[in-house]
């Protein structure tokens, strides 16, 4: 990577230098991780060790959420429904009962993955879905909260959030007369959403212009990591306030995104989601699984987990400092996870028509 030896210290260094250039269990047993030990091995099949996953109060809500919860996208990217069905079932026998997801998702897939892995277990669910207007109006939201519901085979949503606030006019348009947020007051008003919020991943000042508009929102979803702090933090920055407001945040992106920081050796897989459930304030850690291989993977971490200490959080912060520059944060410095639908609906080409 151009320039990491000049930028990186003495831990980063030996890291890029001696980690392989793959993924997976060999690459991460050989990774030097001196802050948080790393979980060795995998559970190969059930049973697991008997635990349950532990809860928090999911902010004001008055639930109870597990403190990880499974991400949408990555479901879509999993082998197939069988594989997704295997993977909710051990997730709920463990106590995760948190499943994110979005109506664009995989053009509907990822919904209707989950909505048939729930079916009969629905009741064990927090089930929460985004609305992808992008700027449209009302009665677009009112039609996919219906297209949502049939694909999670549901007649309500414990949360629903707008999808992917990332553009600098998003909170405008949001606020705007007969816009997306009033969408989000007529369902809940018809019984159809339980609780609402936004979330996003670009600048954590578009997060602030939502909440600083008056809306009252019960859940905000934003990108928490050891590389956040130093650069466009929103947990330095959203966090508190969301806290003082009782919101129930939902923190992603732990692992970058696409795992960048693991492959490159910047962390392990136990450092990167420990300090995002370590965070004070955030209610749930939502991670991408694609597979029962991660899943079992997370649960190893899981079964282990304690809330890092003050110096591990510090340690961790100050290894991040490193990397200031966005590289392990591509969601904020670069279009890479900029979705197609919401450039094309601010009037911008999709990401693949760019020049590389």
């Amino acid at each position: 990577m151009t320039g990491a030896a000049a930028v990186a210290g003495p831990r980063a260094a030996r890291a890029q230098a001696t980690y392989p250039a793959q993924s997976g269990a060999r690459a991460e047993l050989q990774l030097p991780n001196p802050i948080v030990p790393n979980f060795q091995g995998r559970y190969s099949g059930p049973p697991l060790p008997p635990f349950q996953v532990p809860k928090r109060p999911m902010g004001s809500t008055g639930l109870q959420v597990s403190i990880i919860g499974m991400g949408g996208f990555h479901l879509g990217t999993a082998a197939g429904q069988e594989e997704v069905n295997n993977m909710i079932a051990k997730a709920l026998d463990h106590g995760i009962n948190f499943f994110d997801n979005a109506w664009e998702y995989h053009g509907g897939m990822s919904e209707e993955r989950v909505g048939s892995a729930l079916k009969g277990k629905r009741d064990q669910a927090i089930v929460m879905t985004k609305v992808c207007t992008h700027g449209r109006k009302k009665d677009v939201a009112m039609r996919m909260l219906e297209e949502s519901l049939t694909r999670l085979q549901t007649d309500h949503l414990d949360v629903w959030q707008v999808h992917e606030v990332i553009y600098y006019n998003d909170p405008e348009k949001a606020y705007a007369l007969d816009g997306v947020l009033e969408a989000l007051t007529a369902a809940k008003q018809q019984g159809k959403v339980r609780f609402v919020g936004f979330t996003g991943h670009k600048n954590p000042s578009i997060h602030l212009d939502m909440l600083n508009r008056g809306f009252h929102f019960d859940t905000v979803q934003m990108p928490i990591n050891p590389f956040d702090p130093s650069y466009r933090s929103f947990e330095k920055t959203v966090l508190p306030i969301a806290v003082q407001k009782g919101m129930a945040v939902f923190s992603m992106k732990s692992m970058s995104g696409s795992g960048e920081p693991i492959v490159h050796g910047a962390l392990t897989p136990t450092e990167a989601l420990s300090y995002a459930m370590s965070v004070p304030g955030v209610s749930t850690t939502i991670s991408g699984m694609d597979s029962m291989e991660v899943l079992d993977q997370n649960l190893g971490i899981l079964c282990n987990y304690e809330p890092l200490t003050d110096k591990q959080m510090a340690d961790l912060r100050e290894h991040g400092r490193q990397f200031y520059d966005g590289r392990y944060e591509l969601f904020k410095s670069t279009l890479k996870y900029d979705g197609d639908l919401g450039r094309e609906q601010h009037n911008y080409p999709s990401a693949a028509d760019l020049p590389a």
